[in-house]
């Protein structure tokens, strides 16, 4: 069986996403859908795409039947309003992370992806490399005994650029949502939803949060601290931290190569690059790999589970379930409303500051995307 993939957006993510699709023997590439016909004859140009399936309007795209399933690579701020519209019109959907702007709008996304009947994912891609694979493995099987802390940082020092994405509220832009998220991911695919969340943060001249932590508490004990910025060159690196050892994710932990875990009989080095497939691994370092085989860097193996999901009947993910994308949208609603950020996005629920009576509504620009 093969699956007929659509790409809305044109960014540097939807290159490497459509380089990835490559590397699947049951994965093709029919259809892109842009705001603009030019950026969609360029893509489809340098893809492959058929002239008549390159698409100037994302309505469009959601009208093109030869499309089975759609990646969402547009802002941050259009992955709601596209994800309904691809699933209203009968697509499966893999949305970019974050999933949305909220919760709320990531609560009616998955409803309306069970109202439909059709395949919703958020594209977490972390939670499918195989360092992440491994990090599951390893913490089930109780290397690490109790997991009572997970910290990660990601983070780089940009110029201020007013109306480019990350430091467009409009878009969704800044720090926690775009890298941020990461951190906060790993945390809950190991320790669920936090009970407590306290937030420290920075906002910039354009309004978008360029520096942000967040520390989360657990009944259980446990706490996860996450780091974001735009402002500071960060270590990008993670560590998880049990009773009995530790795993240690080098830069960058969102798609690491290797894992360092430690316990009671010493450390081992695990090298699990990410672009490359499990029969690959032991060749990454003897120069024997071919390019293709790191087309991608990694992106293929979401996509492979998507396939898998659907060959066997299931609608949803049971790596990145859906009602964790939606709790973690609940933690990152939590965080916005603690250091005063806000979207102006007219329809948003936006969590607002103890004495702050509405949001301030503005128009959402519209850019294609180009989020790690």
């Amino acid at each position: 069986m093969s699956f007929r993939w659509g790409i809305a957006g044109t960014g540097a993510i939807a290159r490497g996403f459509a380089d990835a699709l490559g590397r699947l023997p049951d994965a093709e590439l029919v259809a892109v859908g842009s705001r603009r016909q030019p950026t969609a004859d360029e893509f489809g140009e340098r893809f492959g795409v058929p002239r008549a399936r390159r698409h100037g309007s994302y309505e469009e795209l959601a009208a093109d039947d030869g499309v089975d399933l759609v990646y969402v690579a547009t802002p941050t701020s259009h992955h709601h309003p596209h994800t309904l519209l691809f699933l209203q019109a009968g697509r499966g959907v893999l949305c970019e992370k974050p999933f949305a702007l909220d919760a709320a709008q990531a609560a009616e996304m998955v409803a309306t992806a069970r109202a439909e009947g059709r395949f919703l994912m958020e594209a977490m891609w972390s939670r499918f490399l195989p360092a992440y694979v491994s990090i599951r493995e390893l913490v089930a099987a109780g290397a690490l005994g109790t997991v009572l802390a997970v910290d990660g940082d990601f983070g780089f020092r940009l110029p201020t650029t007013p109306g480019e994405r990350l430091f467009d509220p409009a878009q969704g832009g800044g720090a926690l949502l775009d890298l941020g998220v990461y951190p906060v991911s790993l945390a809950s695919m190991l320790l669920g939803e936090p009970d407590q969340v306290s937030a420290v943060g920075q906002l910039g001249e354009t309004g978008v949060d360029e520096h942000v932590a967040v520390l989360m508490g657990y009944r259980s004990g446990a706490v996860a601290l996450a780091k974001a910025s735009l402002r500071a060159s960060l270590g990008c690196t993670g560590r998880i931290s049990g009773t009995t050892g530790s795993i240690e994710l080098p830069a960058f932990m969102h798609c690491p190569d290797e894992l360092i875990v430690r316990g009671p009989a010493g450390t081992e080095h695990l090298h699990l690059p990410a672009a490359l497939d499990s029969a690959g691994i032991g060749e990454a370092d003897t120069g024997s790999v071919e390019p293709h085989d790191r087309a991608g860097g990694g992106l293929h193996h979401q996509i492979r589970h998507v396939h898998e999901r659907l060959s066997a009947g299931h609608l949803d993910s049971d790596v990145m379930p859906l009602a964790e994308s939606v709790s973690v949208m609940r933690t990152l609603d939590a965080v916005r409303a603690q250091i005063g950020l806000r979207y102006p996005t007219p329809e948003l629920a936006f969590p607002r500051p103890a004495g702050e009576n509405s949001p301030a509504p503005g128009d959402v620009q519209k850019e294609e995307a180009t989020q790690p």
